[in-house]
């Protein structure tokens, strides 16, 4: 008998091995839905007889089964993930963020890919984007209401023509790198007494918020500022963030800010009233208008250390298997970091216990761990995503 209650459990053990993943977590949680598999999933469509590749991304939360509406972003990537594999656009920008903080975007993410030798902005590339957007809109429980648009340099330019022929469709815009001159169409720049305001009537009250690096040697800083300008000098809503000392990426940092997605779930599309008999519901006024242009600095201002910080400062620190990791050296009046490889770089001070590279990541921090009579006994590097500690070595000071 024993032997026959046996049978059940093992064919209960290889239904588990050959059930997905996804499934047997579903199961775990009580969930008795269809599974769905959540991340980048590879996703096809087929418009005039030909067939496109592209991904789309489903939190982890997303359930096929509660008919939740989710909100939606469409991502148009840049000119260096053109192609027809259809994830090479998942290596930089929004796609890249999401995966060193999906705990940030609650969105389903739709991200098309771009021919090779095509462009954002011709319409059969715009048809393909929306296309793909329709699709997910409507498999994965898309939220009209709040639906977004975002791209990069040459997305940038073609999220741009799609706000324009599509206004009404967004409840807000994100765009770094990129204008309404097209790099390859330089003509375009003739017109820039008019084309800007254009595009501004267009967007109409919707919010759009641009980013771009100071020093961006592809596409011109002064196409967002015409943008900016002409926007605000319209009645529209627009933030411009121009990051100092940037290039032309500036879509990293853009997209690592923890307001960007907070800011577009803050935005909606105005719900039409519903008309009842004799009764006619005034439509919601629009939004006032709103305009903001700052500069980012890469880093904090730097300050000037004394004598004794920076004796408390300097010396060997050690990894958690006793290897040394950073060196701090302080020589002339300048602090600077020897690394493992003995690589050197110069620090900045933002505070006492408050490190940063001066040529490095706007992320990377060294932050001084103290003890209760005030001594550094260990350094923080915190970037990111992760943080390391690094006890310092008794009496090592290095000047």
């Amino acid at each position: 008998m024993l032997r026959f209650l046996q049978v059940p459990g093992f064919f209960l053990v290889i239904a588990g091995a050959l059930c997905p993943a996804g499934a047997v977590a579903a199961a775990r949680k009580g969930h008795t839905g269809p599974a769905q598999e959540t991340g980048f999933l590879n996703r096809s469509i087929e418009l005039h007889g030909t067939t496109y590749r592209y991904q789309v991304y489903l939190p982890e939360e997303w359930r096929s089964d509660d008919r939740k509406e989710w909100p939606m972003i469409l991502f148009l990537h840049g000119r260096g993930e053109r192609g027809s594999e259809g994830m090479w656009q998942t290596q930089i920008g929004l796609p890249e963020q999401v995966r060193d903080h999906p705990e940030r975007w609650p969105f389903v993410i739709v991200m098309p890919q771009c021919p090779q030798g095509h462009f954002w902005t011709d319409p059969a590339s715009q048809e393909l984007a929306l296309s793909a957007l329709d699709q997910e809109t409507a498999e994965f429980h898309g939220d009209p209401d709040r639906t977004y648009l975002t791209g990069i340099s040459l997305g940038g330019y073609g999220a741009w023509e799609i706000a324009r022929l599509h206004a009404r469709r967004w409840a807000a815009i994100a765009i770094m790198a990129s204008g309404v001159f097209w790099s390859y169409a330089p003509d375009r720049w003739k017109i820039s007494n008019i084309l800007p305001g254009e595009y501004a009537r267009a967007l109409g009250h919707t919010s759009v918020w641009l980013f771009h690096g100071t020093d961006d040697p592809v596409v011109a800083p002064r196409q967002s500022e015409l943008m900016f300008e002409a926007v605000k000098a319209s009645g529209g809503r627009v933030r411009l963030w121009l990051y100092q000392g940037l290039r032309h990426d500036c879509w990293t940092r853009a997209y690592n800010e923890p307001e960007l997605p907070r800011w577009l779930l803050d935005h909606h599309l105005d719900a039409q009233p519903t008309p009842r008999a004799g009764h006619f519901p005034q439509k919601p006024p629009e939004p006032p208008p709103f305009a903001e242009r700052i500069v980012v600095p890469m880093h904090p201002p730097a300050v000037r250390l004394t004598t004794s910080q920076v004796d408390n400062l300097v010396g060997e620190y050690v990894d958690a298997n006793g290897v040394l990791a950073l060196t701090v050296i302080f020589q002339g009046d300048r602090l600077y970091g020897r690394d493992r490889y003995s690589q050197i770089s110069e620090l900045g001070a933002a505070s006492p216990t408050e490190l940063f590279y001066l040529n490095g990541s706007a992320f990377t921090r060294l932050v001084a761990l103290r003890d209760n009579v005030g001594r550094i006994t260990a350094i923080a590097l915190r970037d990111d995503r992760h943080e390391e500690r690094w006890e310092k070595r008794r009496d090592s000071a290095t000047r």
